[in-house]
């Protein structure tokens, strides 16, 4: 028998919603909020009552019964550090989901959203390898200074989703494979997939890699240390120019690699040489993963907004296909990738993980 599901994935002005039958997307929607309406509310938490009433009115607009659901998986918050899996939304988890263990996030909303609707229609709530999945090996958390560890911080949910697709697309279990998982969106995270596990990862959102369209990556930490300390700067000027406006906001002014390949193609040098740095930090990120797996890697994939651009993708073809082959995932599908993890519970192919 078919399985419906309701795929919640919200975002700090949005919330995105699917409903599926199996893996057919019967209908999506994104339902857009005013900054009005999210300023009336303190605390992100605050917000889930309005944005719950705003998806069960669209079904009803959509003429859909929500009793007819299965189960409901919702886009996973700033829990503690976790594997990766598909976790049940239990209490303790829709706890530190309300609580925002590693911070304030519209994605905390996800499991909590999951939770409400499924326990109002007596049916399983889920979420899916939230950005806090580690499974790092212990050599992978030094960084030479015992007070900053380095931490697992990354596209848990599209990189394991493509490294998974890949794996059935060749009759591989992902547990018996060696992957290096190359994500580039708004931020880019390279990660070492061995037998089933990222066990290191470039910290995605204010830490090291390659710099991206909107963040700086690793930078010269004694330069970084005078910066902080000269006076010229807040602590969140400084934090902005690392997160938000690093990257391409900072020597291309956009974070939209098509806005960079317009200027590419108007002449702007400048823009040149700033895509080929970052193909050449990808390159290398990829090739300090290559090292983690001992050389030893069954496939590299690239995924994310920017593995559309035939530029950036032959480049890293060019610099780090001596390695393994590559295979090209373009673009992310978060809705698709929730419900596929909800799907293999549900379908017995996994155990639910017990946060």
């Amino acid at each position: 028998m078919a399985v419906k599901s309701l795929i919640i994935n919200p975002g700090s002005t949005s919330t995105k919603i699917g409903v599926f039958e199996d893996e057919t997307l019967l209908f999506e929607e994104t339902l857009r909020h005013s900054t009005e309406e999210i300023a009336q509310f303190e605390k992100i938490v605050d917000q889930k009552d309005f944005r719950r009433n705003i998806i069960e009115n669209l079904l009803k607009e959509k003429n859909f019964d929500i009793n007819s659901l299965d189960m409901v998986v919702g886009r996973g918050g700033m829990l503690k550090p976790i594997p990766g899996g598909t976790y049940a939304v239990t209490d303790d988890l829709l706890e530190d989901l309300k609580i925002g263990v590693q911070g304030p996030h519209a994605s905390n909303l996800g499991g909590i959203l999951a939770r409400e609707i499924g326990d109002s229609i007596g049916k399983p709530s889920y979420i899916v390898d939230p950005v806090v999945v580690d499974e790092l090996d212990p050599v992978s958390r030094y960084s030479g200074v015992p007070e900053l560890p380095r931490t697992s911080v990354f596209h848990a949910l599209n990189q394991k989703a493509v490294a998974k697709r890949y794996a059935k697309e060749t009759g591989k279990a992902y547990e018996t494979l060696n992957l290096i998982v190359v994500h580039m969106g708004g931020g880019v995270s390279v990660g070492a997939h061995k037998m089933g596990k990222v066990v290191d990862v470039f910290n995605a959102l204010d830490g090291d890699g390659a710099f991206s369209p909107e963040r700086a990556g690793a930078v010269p930490s004694g330069a970084l240390i005078k910066m902080c300390f000269s006076g010229q700067y807040t602590q969140q000027e400084v934090y902005k120019k690392f997160v938000g406006g690093g990257g391409f906001n900072a020597y291309c002014g956009t974070n939209d690699m098509r806005d960079v390949q317009k200027m590419v193609d108007n002449g702007d040098k400048k823009a040149e040489e700033v895509r080929e740095a970052f193909i050449t930090q990808v390159a290398k990120d990829i090739g300090s993963m290559a090292c983690v797996l001992n050389g030893k890697v069954d496939q590299i994939i690239m995924t994310g907004g920017i593995a559309y651009d035939k530029v950036v993708t032959a480049g890293l073809k060019e610099k780090a296909g001596w390695i393994a082959p590559v295979t090209v995932y373009p673009g992310e599908d978060e809705l698709m990738a929730l419900v596929q993890g909800g799907l293999r519970v549900l379908n017995g192919e996994e155990k639910p993980m017990v946060y």
